[in-house]
């Protein structure tokens, strides 16, 4: 490996080849071209990216108020302090990730505007072909790369979820996903209904409440929230102090896991406990009269889907001042005026917004092929959610859903550094996952186990993932906590992995 300049493959198809090609400039992609650059300079890579920028989420999501629904220390990348309020908007968090890329000299290594169309691994070469569009012009172009990493995130970018309900057509106000939130959207005196009950719903209502006449919350079922200040004392305390913003970065985040890890373990061996907890602070801001019983107490136990963060308070606050209300009912369908709800009741509206969620994106919506055969991604099995059996010289960034997402790509972005140099080491040109002997009557089961995490996104989708196994190695954890010393520890001379 290690070609520094691009060549030609042939006379009539002109290809840029290089080591390594990164899918996607957002959060994940710009930590693992960091890392690719420090842990191992002098590799050739580029970055390819559909969007017109850098930023991923933080650059296509433009509705009211958008923000992390986790902390910035953390979410942050491990080796560039943040100095900011740990719930971040999103101008900040691309003002972050800006300074990254300048401070490391990244933005020649990323092509904007570029589609990839398809992948194709040839064993004979043990090079990936990739074929790209330029959105701009429409002109195909082709690269070579001996490595693929694939950053492109898990969603969809270019359309959001949302469910076909009864009577969409006849609704005579206006429909909107808060994926692609419009610029010219008038919310003065409007009636608002907010169809959900995620981090994005917690985060849009709040900041159109005051703009516009009224704001429901129509949720099908109530989902669990924290609340807090959006500070961290212990920050606060060591910048008085003027210790070292990198001392203070790494203490906060180490303080930060640590809690959080106390915080999923209670979740798993007291729920009722952290139940009534996490209800007890909703309903200290929204008062004693107010029926979280209904609204604010799910089925569930803490932690099998996402909590997110609601800082201030702000969405309870505009409840308890009237000016945002919730409705837990189910849609039986649209009409001219608003939604008619099973209960019978209706809600009136000018403006629907479908907080509903994602539409999950399997490896980028790319068509892969491995030596002339298209890949079932559904076929493989995944190896620490990383690499998949059948599908060489690939790793994919996946990131945790009870801890912040950018944990998990510095440490994938170590572990693919090192298996590169181990390559290197041995000469080798190709790196595959099999299942080694003592797992071949190993039990397949689902991706993720739905009664550990079951988000809605996850499970519309469950049967074009990956299967895991019912050892550690052959599965995708969802556990940082463990991980963390797992992934570094990873043998590269296990017979899991097979060079060539």
């Amino acid at each position: 490996m290690n070609v520094e300049t691009a060549r030609s493959i042939s006379a009539s198809t002109a290809s840029e080849h290089f080591d390594v090609l990164i899918v996607g400039a957002g959060i994940s992609g710009i930590g693992s071209a960091y890392h690719l650059t420090k842990q191992l300079p002098g590799t050739s890579f580029v970055i390819l990216e559909t969007q017109e920028s850098f930023g991923g989420t933080w650059l296509t999501h433009k509705y009211p108020g958008i923000r992390s629904d986790s902390d910035l220390h953390t979410f942050g990348y491990s080796f560039k302090p943040w100095v900011g309020p740990p719930i971040a908007t999103a101008a900040e968090i691309l003002s972050y990730m800006g300074e990254v890329i300048e401070d490391s000299d990244l933005a020649r290594h990323i092509r904007y505007k570029h589609r990839i169309l398809s992948a194709d691994w040839s064993s004979k070469t043990s090079l990936w072909t990739i074929d790209a569009e330029k959105i701009d012009s429409g002109e195909r172009v082709t690269f070579t790369a001996n490595f693929l990493w694939m950053c492109q995130g898990y969603y969809r970018h270019t359309e959001g979820y949302t469910p076909e309900w009864p009577g969409m057509k006849d609704f005579a106000g206006r429909i909107v996903h808060p994926q692609l939130w419009p610029d010219d959207i008038e919310l003065a005196d409007k009636k608002v209904v907010v169809i959900g009950s995620g981090a994005t719903a917690a985060t849009l209502i709040p900041n159109i409440a005051d703009k516009c006449a009224g704001v429901t919350m129509l949720q099908r079922s109530p989902t669990y929230f924290r609340t807090g200040r959006n500070a961290i004392e212990l920050a606060e305390e060591l910048r008085k102090l003027q210790v070292k913003e990198e001392w203070i970065h790494e203490i906060v985040r180490r303080k930060i896991l640590f809690e959080q890890d106390a915080f999923t373990k209670r979740c798993l061996e007291e729920p009722e406990k952290v139940k009534k907890e996490l209800i007890g602070a909703i309903s200290a801001v929204v008062g004693p009269d107010y029926d979280v019983g209904t609204h604010f107490t799910p089925s569930y136990r803490p932690w099998r889907q996402r909590i997110a963060f609601v800082p201030d308070a702000d969405l309870f606050q505009s409840i308890k001042s009237g000016k945002a209300s919730v409705v837990t009912d189910e849609i039986e369908r649209f009409t001219k005026d608003g939604i008619l709800l099973k209960s019978g009741k209706t809600l009136a509206a000018d403006i629907i917004v479908t907080a509903t969620g994602f539409n999950l994106n399997v490896l980028g919506d790319i068509d892969f092929v491995i030596d002339g055969e298209r890949l079932d991604f559904s076929k493989t099995v995944t190896y620490r959610g990383m690499m998949f059996t059948g599908v060489p010289n690939m790793a994919w960034v996946f990131g945790y859903f009870r801890a912040s997402w950018t944990l998990r790509t510095d440490l994938v972005a170590d572990f693919v550094c090192r298996l590169l140099g181990h390559m290197k080491d041995k000469g080798a040109s190709k790196v595959r996952v099999a299942l080694r002997p003592e797992d071949h009557n190993m039990p397949l089961l689902t991706w993720i186990d739905p009664q550990n995490f079951n988000p809605g996104y996850v499970m519309r989708n469950m049967h074009l993932l990956p299967k895991r196994g019912d050892k550690p190695e052959w599965q995708h954890s969802q556990d940082y906590w463990t991980e963390k010393d797992a992934i570094p520890a990873t043998d590269l001379d296990d017979k899991a992995f097979v060079y060539s």
